[in-house]
């Protein structure tokens, strides 16, 4: 968000914080960011059978923050 969109630290966590319906200070929450992570499938620090990986992770995280990243825009573009 900060190179890419040319954000300071303040606006980036506003603009994600925002787009997932939690405070800024709910991104540092480790507690709470598992809980939503699991809830909108995008991914956890440890794998967990069942739940989103790598680019399919990277790939919603992109859909939810309308964001684009270079890894699945180049994934996308392979598929058929």
């Amino acid at each position: 968000m900060q190179l890419n969109y040319r954000m300071r630290l303040p606006e980036a966590k506003k603009y994600v914080a925002d787009k997932l319906h939690v405070s800024a200070f709910d991104l540092s929450d480790s507690t709470v960011m598992r809980n939503l992570r699991e809830e909108l499938d995008i991914g956890l620090i440890e794998a967990v059978p069942g739940m989103a990986k790598g680019l399919a992770a990277k790939a919603r995280i992109a859909d939810l923050l309308d964001i684009r990243i270079d890894a699945v825009e180049k994934l996308k573009a392979k598929l058929p």
